[in-house]
């Protein structure tokens, strides 16, 4: 006898318009753009009055942004949600404490991110006193390709899962010297694999370059986040570079003991 497949019912304290504004707001992070009602509606399956009638509460609380042509971004209070939450995770603490022992880079920026498919998410930052026409920001989303970060945070993914990554999508440039293509990503992602770190040199800013290293999970050998340096191109000496690559495998060790011992 076939046994059928058993059904499961949803929770019982379930608010559905509550799941459908989460639903609404992965939607509208997930696109570049901002995305009119018409095109909300299309995504999540759902009757124009509803839809409009979400966007409207979340714009109220701050969650969406309308725009002056009708299309809706996030809001604002996202930024501060996600500082809340982040302010209180282990590792973006123990970025700022540990930064603070060593007392260096104190004159460029330094960074902690994540990977969010194929973008990197800076989770932590600390902008230097020098210039870079670049201010880190928390919450702050750029794409993997073209980053130090982003390159550090994928280098240990193996080329077959870097393809599948980015299959049907075309690599953004964000200048001249961007990334542009699969191959010459994974040409790069080889040299982060032998050298230990990632560069970012005016791939994301005219004049400025970074220097990015993975903190990798010695369990999984997987790169859990990445710590990076950047500075105006101009000061990118060689010796200036080895002393960043240096501090920043540094400072990736001792975060990754200090995680360990929270655990």
């Amino acid at each position: 006898m076939t046994m059928s497949p058993t059904v499961r019912s949803p929770p019982k304290a379930v608010v559905p318009s509550v799941l459908k504004a989460a639903r609404l707001l992965d939607e509208v992070a997930a696109s570049r753009d901002p995305l009119s009602l018409v095109e909300i509606c299309a995504r999540l399956e759902l009757p124009k009055s509803s839809t409009h009638s979400l966007c409207n509460s979340l714009a109220l609380a701050g969650l969406l942004k309308r725009q002056d042509d009708g299309t809706y971004h996030l809001g604002t209070h996202i930024v501060d949600l996600a500082h809340a939450y982040l302010s209180r995770t282990d590792m973006t603490r123990e970025f700022g404490q540990t930064l603070s022992t060593l007392k260096v880079l104190d004159e460029e920026g330094a960074v902690l991110a994540v990977r969010d498919g194929t973008d990197v998410v800076y989770v932590a930052c600390r902008n230097g006193r020098l210039p870079v026409g670049l201010a880190y920001r928390i919450g702050m989303r750029l794409p993997t390709s073209c980053t130090a970060t982003g390159k550090a945070l994928i280098s240990t993914l193996g080329d077959d899962e870097v393809r599948q990554l980015f299959r049907g999508r075309q690599l953004p440039k964000l200048t001249a010297r961007s990334c542009g293509s699969i191959n010459a990503l994974l040409k790069e992602l080889h040299e982060v694999r032998v050298q230990g770190f990632a560069l970012d040199s005016e791939e994301t800013r005219e004049g400025m370059c970074c220097v990015g290293v993975p903190i990798i999970d010695p369990g999984s050998g997987q790169a859990i986040a990445a710590v990076a340096v950047s500075m105006l191109k101009g000061g990118a000496s060689k010796r200036k570079q080895e002393q960043i690559v240096a501090v920043l495998k540094e400072l990736s060790q001792l975060l990754l003991h200090r995680m360990k011992l929270l655990r």
